[in-house]
């Protein structure tokens, strides 16, 4: 097997308009395709989180809720490097996104925090470097 990193993380959205809004305009991924496809009345937008990283945000009509916060079997959440909690935190919370306390990985030493995609998916900030 010659597997050299996670490609994307597939998100499975509840109001499309809002989702692409909250990643497009407020975290500030930058579009690479948006496609409809209506044999299945659904969207799949790709996103670059940063070179090399992508999320593939779909709709599709009717699709069940989490069932947990976070906890539920599968995915637990996206986790997004930064250089600067505070400042990252500080950004979001300018742009009307609620965030968790800032909290300290009790492993690394590092710094990090949650918010919520418009459909409570968790992600979280970690800090990386110094």
């Amino acid at each position: 097997m010659n597997i050299e990193r996670i490609h994307h993380a597939a998100i499975i959205c509840s109001d499309y308009a809002k989702s692409k809004r909250f990643y497009t305009e407020l975290l500030g991924f930058r579009i690479i395709e948006e496609t409809y496809r209506a044999e299945r009345d659904s969207y799949k937008l790709d996103l670059e989180v940063a070179p090399g990283h992508q999320i593939e945000l779909f709709s599709f009509p009717n699709s069940p809720e989490r069932p947990s916060y976070p906890e539920a079997l599968g995915l637990r959440h996206l986790a997004f490097a930064v250089k600067n909690v505070e400042k990252s935190v500080r950004e979001l919370q300018e742009k009307g996104i609620e965030v968790e306390d800032i909290r300290i990985d009790p492993l690394t030493g590092k710094k990090f925090t949650f918010f919520t995609d418009p459909d409570g998916l968790p992600l979280e900030l970690y800090e990386e470097g110094k």
